[in-house]
């Protein structure tokens, strides 16, 4: 199957990661425990989404109205919403990103975003390093009710990247990006920048392993290379 497309993640991927999730983390359990979510249901190892999906199933099982899922899951994603801002003001585009990202639209690729990030910083950021003109799809969290590894979010991108899963390359630096592909049975690319190891990133599902997103181009040149003819 002909590569045809590739689907990154933001951070850690095209940008640095340094958004102070620990902090985060914290603000966001504090506020979901004052409004009388158990603090044995918030481990604090969890991701904010991992808690907003604890706190979903405990207010339903409470019989709190839909209203009041809404309004905290609301108020919680806002807060991350302002710490990545401010993150975004401050990091810094991965060496080789812009000339990677060039490459792949030169050779007619169709490229994807799937971020776990707001709208608000996604966008930024692709205008602030002038990235934005390389997407033909950009889904953050915003545009979906299931985030990554749900399958839900990268569906939603290839969907509008008119592409199939098989003809596609998903390039992310965590284990959320891995199990994702897996899902759907796309191609995973494991970038360890930091987020997760490679031994991690392997463990969890991923195809391939680079060590800089300088290393696609060539991958994808390798995959579409025809197979020589058997002699048998």
């Amino acid at each position: 199957m002909t590569i045809k497309a590739v689907v990154f993640d933001l951070d850690g991927t095209i940008v640095a990661f340094n958004l102070d999730y620990k902090t985060l983390r914290g603000e966001v359990r504090s506020y979901l425990l004052k409004m009388g979510v158990p603090s044995s249901l918030l481990k604090v190892n969890e991701t904010i989404f991992e808690m907003l999906k604890e706190t979903e199933i405990y207010m339903k099982n409470q019989g709190k109205p839909v209203t009041t899922l809404e309004e905290i899951r609301k108020e919680a994603l806002k807060t991350a919403e302002k710490y990545e801002f401010e993150a975004a003001k401050q990091t810094n585009l991965l060496s080789g990103a812009f000339e990677t990202l060039k490459m792949l639209k030169r050779a007619g690729l169709k490229i994807g975003l799937c971020t776990l990030s707001s709208e608000k910083s996604a966008l930024y950021l692709l205008k602030k390093f002038k990235l934005d003109e390389y997407f033909d799809s950009i889904i953050s969290r915003d545009r979906v009710n299931h985030v990554k590894p749900n399958s839900e979010h990268l569906q939603v991108v290839l969907k509008q990247l008119n592409t199939t899963p098989q003809e596609t390359l998903v390039v992310g630096d965590s284990v959320t990006d891995m199990q994702c592909a897996n899902d759907l049975k796309a191609i995973a690319v494991g970038l360890p920048s930091g987020v997760s190891t490679q031994q991690q990133l392997i463990s969890h599902g991923a195809n391939y392993i680079i060590t800089s997103i300088t290393d696609l181009p060539v991958l994808i040149e390798r995959l579409n290379k025809p197979e020589p003819p058997s002699n048998e």
